[in-house]
C-alpha cells in the first residue's frame, strides 16, 4: 500500500467511527426528520410577508384588511411549527435515540422526554400591559421563548439524556412490574415501564429544583448561559462555520457524507438562527443573524455539496475528455436540484485529491463572499427556510425574501467557482490520461 493510500485508509476509518457515533447519528437523523416543519414555516413566512404583505404589491390590488385577515392562516401554521420547535426536537431526538439503541417501546420514551421537558420548563412569564411601566408575573403558562428556537438545546439535552436514562432503567427487569393473566399488550407495556417513567421524570424534577435553589436560575437559562451561548458563537461565527463546513466537505471527499459533521455539530445552531431570523422578519424587526441554515444551503450547496454545479460547467466548457462530458450530462439534472452524489461518486471526487481540494475551497469562497455581501448590505439577509433542493439562483431570490441581488450574487459566485475548479480539473484529466496510457 502506498503512503497516500495508507493516509486515505486511516482517515476513512476515523471518519467511519465518527459517523457511527450513536449520539451524533441520532442528532443527524432527528434533524432530518424535523426539517419538513422548517420548510413549511419557511414557505409560510415567504407567502405571508412577501406575497400577502399589506404594504406590498398585493396591497394595491386587494384590500389590506383582507390580506391581514388571510395572514392569520400563516400565523397559525407558524404557531404549530416555529413556536413549538423545541417540542418537535424533543420528540424527534427521543425517537431516533430509541432506534439507535434498538429499543422497541419508542412511544413511551417519547412521552417521557416530552414530560421531562415540561418538568424542566418554568411555567411563568412576565407581562407588561400597554401603557404601563410595571411588569406583572403570569403563572401557569409556558413562554414561547422556551418552546421555540431559544429552547432548542434544552430539547436536545432532554431528548438524549432523558431517553438514555429511561431506556437503561426499562431494560432492568427488576424495575418491571410482572402481571399475570389475559392482559392486553398495551396495558402490559405500560406497567413494565411504570417505575422507569416515575424514576426518570422525578430525577429531572429534583435536579431542576436543586439548580433553581443553588443558582436561582432555571435549567433553560443555565444551558443557554453555559453551553448554547459559547458554542453558538464558535459554530456560527464565520471562522468556526467555515472550519466545520470545510471538515464536513473533506469527509465527503473520503466517502463519508458531510451530514455526519454538519448534521450534528452545525445544524442545531443554524436552525436556531434560521428560526430567529424568520421570527424577526415576520415581526418587521432587525434580522439578527447572517449565518443560518438556509444561508448554508443557498451559497454552499449550489449544485450539491462543494458547489459542484461549477465543476459541471467547467467540464462542459473546458474539458478535453469526452468521457467527462458524457458523465457530466448524466449528472446535470440531479445537480440542478442540488444532488451531487452522481458527480461525487461517479467522476469521482471521492478519494481523488485533485478534485477534493477545490471541493473544499469553493464553498469557503462562496460563503465568505456571501457573508460580507450581507454584512455590508449588498444583499438582504437570508430569512426564509427553503427546501435544499431549490435550484441555484431561484434559491437566492426566495431565501432572501425576493431580493434579486442575491440571485445575481449566486451567478457571480458560480462563475468564479468555475475557475476555482478549472486548474484542478486540468490536473485530474492529466492524471487520468496518464493512467489510461500506462494501463494500455
Amino acid at each position: 500500500m502506498s503512503k497516500k493510500d495508507a493516509i486515505f485508509e486511516k482517515f476513512g476509518i476515523i471518519a467511519t467511527k465518527l459517523g457511527n457515533q450513536i449520539h451524533l447519528r441520532t442528532l443527524r437523523d432527528a434533524f432530518a426528520t424535523f426539517m419538513p416543519f422548517m420548510m413549511l414555516a419557511g414557505f409560510v413566512t415567504l407567502i405571508n410577508y412577501v406575497i400577502l404583505e399589506p404594504t406590498g404589491f398585493m396591497g394595491k390590488i386587494i384590500d389590506p384588511g383582507t390580506l391581514t385577515t388571510i395572514q392569520e392562516i400563516g400565523t397559525s401554521i407558524s404557531n404549530g411549527t416555529l413556536n413549538i420547535t423545541t417540542l418537535l426536537v424533543v420528540a424527534a431526538v427521543s425517537y431516533h435515540m430509541c432506534v439507535s439503541r434498538n429499543y422497541t417501546n419508542q412511544i413511551a420514551a417519547v412521552l417521557v422526554a416530552i414530560s421531562t421537558f415540561v418538568v424542566l420548563t418554568p411555567m411563568m412569564t412576565f407581562f407588561t400591559p400597554e401603557g404601563s411601566q410595571q411588569a406583572f408575573e403570569v403563572s401557569g403558562v409556558i413562554p414561547v421563548t422556551h418552546t421555540g428556537a431559544s429552547g432548542m438545546f434544552v430539547g436536545i439535552f432532554v431528548g438524549l439524556v432523558a431517553t438514555e436514562l429511561f431506556i437503561k432503567l426499562s431494560n432492568n427487569q427488576k424495575l418491571q412490574i410482572q402481571l399475570s393473566g389475559n392482559i392486553p399488550p398495551a396495558v402490559l407495556k405500560s406497567f413494565n415501564v411504570l417505575i422507569p417513567i416515575m424514576i426518570t421524570v422525578t430525577t429531572f424534577a429534583i435536579g431542576s429544583f436543586a439548580i433553581n435553589q443553588l443558582f436561582h436560575m432555571d435549567v433553560n437559562t443555565v444551558i443557554t448561559t453555559v453551553i448554547t451561548g459559547p458554542l453558538s458563537k464558535v459554530t456560527t461565527g464565520l471562522p468556526g462555520f467555515l472550519l466545520i463546513t470545510s471538515i464536513a466537505n473533506l469527509f465527503f471527499g473520503f466517502g463519508i457524507h458531510q451530514a455526519v459533521i454538519s448534521g450534528s455539530l452545525l445544524d442545531p445552531f443554524l436552525l436556531q438562527n434560521m428560526q430567529e431570523n424568520m421570527a424577526a422578519y415576520a415581526n418587521k424587526e432587525e434580522i439578527p443573524h447572517i449565518i443560518n441554515m438556509a444561508f448554508k444551503d443557498t451559497f454552499a450547496v449550489m449544485g450539491g455539496s462543494g458547489n459542484t454545479i461549477a465543476l459541471l460547467i467547467a467540464i462542459f466548457i473546458f474539458s478535453r475528455r469526452k468521457d467527462y462530458k458524457d458523465f457530466a450530462k448524466l449528472s446535470v439534472t440531479p445537480a440542478i436540484f442540488n444532488i451531487s452524489e452522481p458527480i461525487i461518486f461517479g467522476l469521482p471526487i471521492v478519494f481523488n485529491i485533485s478534485l477534493i481540494i477545490p471541493f473544499v475551497l469553493a464553498p469557503i469562497f462562496s460563503l465568505t463572499v456571501a457573508y460580507f455581501a450581507t454584512a455590508v448590505g449588498l444583499i438582504n439577509h437570508v430569512v426564509v427556510q427553503i427546501p435544499w433542493t431549490t435550484p441555484p439562483v431561484i434559491s437566492g431570490f426566495l431565501a432572501t425574501g425576493g431580493d434579486w441581488r442575491a440571485a445575481a450574487l449566486q451567478i457571480a459566485i458560480i462563475a468564479v467557482s468555475v475557475f476555482i475548479y478549472l486548474p484542478f480539473l486540468r490536473i485530474d484529466e492529466k492524471v487520468t490520461s496518464n493512467m489510461s496510457k500506462k494501463s494500455n
